[in-house]
This record gives C-alpha cells, sequence and structure tokens, in this order.
C-alpha cells in the first residue's frame, strides 16, 4: 500500500476540516474580489487556516502554561531526586530514580512533555494540509475529501504565488525553479528566526534561578540551537503551501509567547521583576494604596495643591492682631 495513501485515509476527517476552512476563507477573498486561482488568495486562506487553528488551541496553551509553571515548582525536587542519586549506575538505582520521579510529576498534576502538546496536536494539520496539496496536484481536477471540489482542487494544486512559486512544490522537487527555492531559503531564515526569539526571550526572561539551575534547562538550551536543523530540514521536503502554515503558526507562538510573558510571567523571573516594576510605576503615578512585604502598607498619595492666602490689608492685620490679644 502507497504510505501517503494510508495517511491520507488515516487523515480523512482532518482532510475534510482542513478543505472547509480552506475553502471558506477562498469563497470569502473571492467574494471581495481577489482572483480565485491566484496563489495569494490560496496562501490568505491558508493564513486564515492557521487563525482558526491558533484560537481552537489557546485552551491547551492555557493547560501548557500551568503545567509548566508546575514544572518550575517540583524543580527543586526534581533537583534532589537527581542528587540523591547522582554516581549510582546500577539497574536498582535507575528503576528507583525513574519511580520517584514520575511519582513527583503524579502529585504535582504535570508531566514533562506537556509543552510539546500543542505542537503534537499541530502536527496532523501540517500532514493533512500536505496531503490535501499533494492530492491537488497530482490528481489535478480530482475532487477532494470534503468541501473542495474538482474546480478547487484545480486551482489549490495549480496555483503559483505571483505566478512564478506554485504552492505545490519545495526545494527537493523545484527542479530547478529559482523561486520556489528562494522563497522556500527566505521562509526557513523567519521560520528559525521567530522560533528562536521565542525560545530565547523563555529562557532569558522567564525563568526563576531553580529552573535556571535544573537539568531541564540545560537540555532547553540544546533545543536552541537544534531546531533550527529541523526548520532546514522541513524547508527542503515541504511544499511551499505548507511551510506558509508553519511560518504564520510561529509568528502566532512569537506573539502569543511575548503577551504571556509580559502579563503573566513565571513567579521569581526577570520578567517578573520587570512587570512588578511596571505596576509599581503606574500606582505611583494614579497615587493608589500599595502593599509591600517590607514596610507593610504605603499609601502614595497624590501632591496637594496649597491653597493660595490673600492679600491682607494694614488696617485688617492690625485689627487680626488685636483680636488675637
Amino acid at each position: 500500500m502507497d504510505l501517503f495513501a494510508f495517511f491520507g485515509n488515516l487523515l480523512w476527517p482532518i482532510k475534510w476540516v482542513i478543505e472547509a476552512i480552506l475553502v471558506a476563507f477562498h469563497e470569502i477573498l473571492t467574494f471581495f474580489g481577489m482572483d480565485a486561482d491566484a496563489g495569494l488568495t490560496w496562501v490568505l486562506s491558508i493564513v486564515g487556516l492557521v487563525l482558526v487553528v491558533r484560537a481552537a488551541l489557546i485552551p491547551v496553551f492555557v493547560r501548557q502554561i500551568k503545567s509548566q509553571r508546575r514544572m518550575m515548582e517540583v524543580a527543586p525536587q526534581l533537583k534532589k531526586i537527581q542528587d540523591k542519586y547522582k554516581g549510582k549506575k546500577d539497574q536498582f538505582s535507575r528503576e528507583a530514580m525513574s519511580r520517584e520521579t514520575m511519582a513527583m510529576y503524579k502529585n504535582a498534576g504535570t508531566n514533562p512533555f506537556s509543552s510539546c502538546l500543542p505542537l503534537l496536536l499541530q502536527m496532523p494539520i501540517f500532514f493533512g494540509l500536505f496531503s490535501v496539496l499533494r492530492n491537488a496536484q497530482l490528481e489535478g481536477n480530482a475532487p477532494g475529501v470534503g468541501l473542495l471540489n474538482a474546480e478547487l482542487s484545480e486551482s489549490f494544486g495549480t496555483s503559483s504565488l505571483f505566478d512564478i512559486a506554485p504552492l505545490h512544490l519545495a526545494i527537493s522537487t523545484a527542479e530547478g525553479n529559482v523561486a520556489v527555492i528562494i522563497t522556500a531559503v527566505i521562509m526557513v531564515i523567519l521560520m528559525t528566526g521567530s522560533q528562536f526569539i521565542t525560545q530565547l526571550q523563555i529562557m532569558s526572561k522567564n525563568q526563576s534561578a531553580e529552573m535556571k539551575a535544573s537539568p531541564m534547562y540545560r537540555q532547553q538550551r540544546i533545543m536552541l540551537y537544534l531546531l533550527p536543523l529541523v526548520f532546514a530540514f522541513s524547508g527542503f521536503t515541504f511544499p511551499l503551501g505548507v511551510m506558509f502554515y508553519w511560518l504564520v503558526s510561529n509568528f502566532w507562538t512569537m506573539g502569543q509567547q511575548f503577551l504571556v510573558i509580559r502579563n503573566m510571567p513565571t513567579p521569581g523571573s526577570e520578567a517578573a521583576l520587570a512587570r512588578e516594576a511596571r505596576l509599581a510605576k503606574r500606582n505611583q503615578r494614579k497615587g493608589i494604596v500599595e502593599e509591600t512585604p517590607d514596610a507593610g502598607t504605603i499609601v502614595i498619595e497624590e501632591p496637594k495643591n496649597p491653597q493660595r492666602e490673600q492679600p491682607v490689608s494694614k488696617n485688617r492685620a492690625k485689627k487680626k492682631q488685636g483680636k488675637k490679644k
């Protein structure tokens, strides 16, 4: 059995949803006057697919943040377990260390793979979109599994960005098409840069001192430099249509992480200290009561304009002095 056909059948429900979203955005864009067969129209439809998918994954992202916070809370306990079995390489010690670690994760209600959940949930979308593109290009005017009829399938499968870079081609299948190669290289650079910035802002600004001392932090640093290799591989093998999905998704992640780190930073991190400083400065301008752990309650009052004293004549001044006596 053809491997692509096998995965195509396996991803049938996902492909149906992908086609429905693509066709919906395609119809909206053509309604507003865009060319139905233009590559840009289909690229914007893919952008719409990203927005829908990432918006649907926001609850998963919230759960991911909570799980990451719990991971940071148990970082000191994890270090104690690792120190306890440090230097012990026998099978009994390794199994005991594994049991204690898993029990600690279970009690904390988290696991080390929670941060990968949004990406794992998106992988079927990647492969589903890849399958939709491949079928539309290989089978010509054959309809998709859902709302992508024969006419739309042919339009999608033969569309090109600015009429020079077919969306179904990758570097590996470009056959000397310079436009496809240059477009793919630019997208790989943007994908790598956005992912690097996203990961770097997490590691440099949103990690507590305990987390930076843990082995997990060292693993994150390794991943920071390994991810560009992943994007290089994807840029060589994935068609431009799928890469557009990945690129826009990376930009969404970068913006989403920026907002989270700014507004909901990890306690004890550099971002948390910066947020406290911003709030203190804002409260000082507004004259709001603040509570500090060292000095108790401090009332910050806005400066009051002193009332101007009215000038008094000499006769009235003498009369006032006489009354006081």
